[in-house]
């Protein structure tokens, strides 16, 4: 390999509070998800105390859970380089040409689930990862630093069309946390589009499984909270690999790099965040009334509903605009020969997906009940997280649309919650 000499101009425009949010941010997120962790274990469960409770390092290590998370990246590798499922083309890149990706995530969870059960009904102690969630977090927090470094250092020999626009600022902290390359690949072994969805997203479902099997050693029966939990989020990231082929449209594979914000986020803070009310649940158990239970379902149900059917419709719209379960949609026309949604999910609000994202996201903590902060860690974090989201692709569509976006937002003026926000 040779360095790239052509060095393409540089942006200098930093998002996340540039070079120094780039700095704060990779130390203050894992000491963040540590210190979730370490609520959670805790009788009294309290979010907002000082001192915060530190575990001893002795809890910190664990040489079972480096070899379980070097085995579970293999099984997730393997699983990719499968010859399953289809192969599906991402979008147009600035050359001209297109990726091709492996199509194979829902098969990767249905073997990964099988191989989960054999392992269950030989014997294994599936509940012991709730022992060892804090060493499994701090093993997935190092393997997220090593991944960044890596991809850090390869992008100074990848060529200039293949950098992140915004990941090229000729800032270290910043590109690094942001990612220079935008698409960075081993052979055909596409890293980032493995890391969105496969080791992360279903070893979220397996910690919350194991949640599940330790409280049922505890307890002798698994609650109805509990469930809801854990049948919740199986249904999201089922739906996620089942309709893993409209991942290829999103901004994190069409728009960002690959650095570290987008590797901590898969392997680290996706797996051991979102799953906290299923943890919470294993110290601090709650009794759920039928009618309760009977509600949160509906307003998952709903969320779930408003979630899939803008997400369907956006993707669809990108790929095919003239296909016949959209032609009858409004459209408005852009000076750079795209057109935007002004009717159906996308004439409701300007972001039905994080509505529905949002209402999922209540569904999923109202299980653990009203007295703690701690389950709706996750509601609080993805408000902000969408709001945050909602503001840059307001400007990327502004600069990218210019009037047009003006005229589609006069059309649709509620961003996300219909006449609040």
């Amino acid at each position: 390999m040779k360095l790239n000499k052509h060095k393409p101009a540089q942006h200098t425009e930093m998002e996340f509070g540039g070079a120094l949010g780039a700095a704060c941010i990779p130390v203050f997120l894992p000491l963040t998800v540590l210190y979730l962790l370490s609520v959670c274990r805790t009788p009294g469960g309290a979010l907002l105390q000082w001192p915060p409770p530190l575990p001893h390092s002795t809890f910190l290590w664990d040489p079972v859970a480096a070899a379980i998370m070097v085995g579970w990246i293999s099984l997730q590798s393997a699983l990719y380089l499968l010859p399953m499922g289809k192969v599906s083309e991402g979008l147009v890149l600035r050359d001209g040409s297109k990726l091709k990706y492996p199509i194979n995530g829902f098969h990767a969870l249905c073997m990964t689930a099988v191989l989960l059960a054999v392992c269950v009904c030989l014997g294994m102690p599936l509940g012991y990862l709730f022992d060892l969630v804090l060493p499994l977090a701090v093993c997935a927090i190092g393997v997220s630093y090593l991944l960044a470094l890596y991809l850090y250092i390869r992008s100074f020999w990848a060529p200039a069309h293949q950098l992140a626009l915004g990941g090229n600022t000729g800032n270290p902290l910043y590109d690094f946390f942001i990612g220079r390359e935008l698409n960075p690949r081993i052979g055909s072994f596409d890293l980032k589009f493995f890391c969105e969805l496969r080791p992360g997203l279903i070893g979220w479902v397996v910690l919350n499984a194991a949640m599940l099997m330790k409280e049922v050693e505890l307890r002798g029966s698994s609650s109805l909270a509990m469930l809801l939990v854990n049948g919740f989020q199986l249904l999201y990231v089922t739906d996620a690999l089942w309709n893993e082929e409209a991942v290829l449209t999103t901004m994190d594979i069409v728009h960002d790099g690959f650095g570290f914000m987008l590797a901590f986020g898969d392997l680290a803070w996706v797996p051991f965040t979102y799953g906290l009310q299923a943890m919470f649940l294993v110290i601090h158990p709650q009794t759920l009334s039928p009618l309760s239970a009977l509600g949160i379902i509906l307003l998952n149900g709903v969320g779930y509903s408003i979630f899939r059917k803008s997400n369907s419709q956006k993707n669809q719209f990108r790929r095919d605009p003239a296909h016949k379960s959209i032609a009858h949609l409004e459209t408005i026309a852009t000076a750079t020969g795209k057109r935007l949604l002004v009717s159906g999910w996308w004439g409701f609000v300007r972001h039905p997906n994080y509505l529905g994202d949002i209402l999922m996201a209540l569904a999923w903590s109202l299980p653990c009940g009203v007295s703690h902060l701690l389950p709706y860690f996750y509601v609080v974090y993805f408000s902000i997280l969408l709001v945050h989201r909602e503001a840059r692709d307001e400007r990327q569509c502004r600069a990218k649309y210019g009037l047009a976006w003006d005229t589609y937002c006069r059309r649709v003026p509620y961003r996300i919650i219909p006449y609040i926000y």
